[in-house]
């Protein structure tokens, strides 16, 4: 990718991440589920051409060095009729496409894991929505299910206890469910704007109180390698503190380049010029996002913005790799499990991904 930006880029700010020469394996996981709904319920504008937002649910396997494996997210449940009958009636009615070939149980299974006798200590769940949470009693009791501050408040019980519950109370019976409050137990740890809890107590991976989307929501920040006398580098789990990476880039950090190489997938040059993407900006802007939230898709808009801009903070630094969930121009271009992502800056990944959405405007452009 060229060097040169139609726009000055800020520098990167100073995220505040602690030291430390600790480090975890990260998998990025295709859940095999995926989601088909009008994108402009839930983004604004609209550009001709995308006006689905469509794509899958990236889960991760964390695996430390003292053998404990946890999962951040889950994905779909495989039958996805057997959800809380809210959100069955909803998606339905809708006329949304919702589905998953596979439970994230038997992905993890079908790789030589014996997820029933135990080898996963834990599931993280980003947030309470449907298309994370999955299936929690295709793990056995002893797997802890963990959640973020203000979850058990706003989620539990589920239904049939409570008939409205878009959440199954199967999945929180008889388990123990661990609601982090991530300011408190952080002992005030800040990792960029964000509470962060040191999950492992050694620096490897925190949680990030990443509020906005929904009660509860949490990111997760894993460091991938911790090399001696050089930078230590990072995978940010988004999960849907943004639904399209347009939500966060461009950015004052991240401008649009002059070149972007290799073009974006659905463009035919080798190499695109970075102003045919700026023409089709709503703002014709070349470090504005090109998406922004709608107040119907988040809880607190306020909130929701400020979460989005953090991710914009953490997405300026040459050492974080920043995934969110639902980012299908990630298919093919990153190592999914069962391989791992740790090498991910010494293959480069991140500038080969980091502009693979723009293809979503390739009809919007007039060439």
């Amino acid at each position: 990718m060229a060097d040169k930006f139609l726009a000055s880029p800020k520098p990167a700010p100073e995220l505040g991440i602690p030291q430390s020469d600790k480090f975890v394996k990260v998998s990025i996981i295709d859940s095999t589920s995926y989601v088909e709904l009008p994108i402009e319920e839930f983004l604004k504008p609209s550009y001709k051409g995308n006006d689905q937002l469509a794509g899958p649910t990236f889960c991760f396997l964390i695996e430390h060095n003292s053998g404990k494996r946890i999962l951040f997210d889950l994905g779909i449940r495989k039958d996805a009729d057997n959800m809380a009958p809210t959100i069955v009636h909803s998606f339905k009615s809708k006329g949304w496409t919702v589905g998953a070939e596979k439970n994230t149980a038997d992905i993890l299974q079908e790789a030589g894991f014996d997820v029933q006798g135990g080898d996963i200590d834990g599931v993280i769940y980003s947030h309470h929505h449907f298309d994370h949470v999955g299936d929690m009693t295709t793990f056995p009791p002893s797997t802890q299910l963990i959640v973020g501050p203000g979850f058990k408040a706003a989620h539990l019980p589920g239904y049939p206890i409570n008939k409205d519950s878009p959440n199954l109370q199967s999945d929180f019976d008889g388990r123990d469910v661990r609601e982090v409050n991530i300011a408190r137990e952080g002992a005030g740890l800040k990792i960029g704007r964000f509470d962060a809890y040191d999950y492992f107590g050694d620096g490897s991976f925190y949680l990030l109180d990443t509020p906005g989307h929904a009660v509860g929501h949490m990111c997760a920040l894993a460091r991938t390698t911790a090399p001696l006398g050089e930078p230590a580098t990072f995978v940010m789990m988004g999960g849907d503190a943004c639904h399209h990476a347009g939500e966060f880039r461009p950015s004052a950090y991240q401008p649009l380049p002059t070149e972007i190489s290799p073009s974006p997938k659905s463009l035919p040059q080798p190499t695109c010029p970075g102003h045919l993407l700026q023409d089709v900006h709503c703002n014709k802007s070349a470090n504005e996002p090109f998406y922004e939230v709608t107040p119907s898709f988040c809880y607190d808009l306020k909130l929701c913005h400020s979460t989005v801009e953090g991710l914009q903070e953490f997405d300026a630094s040459d050492n974080v790799l920043l995934i969110i969930a639902h980012d299908a121009s990630l298919l093919g271009a990153l190592d999914f499990f069962p391989d791992s992502l740790n090498h991910w800056r010494e293959k480069d990944q991140d500038a080969k991904t980091r502009w693979r959405f723009l293809g979503d405007f390739s009809e919007a452009i007039t060439r």
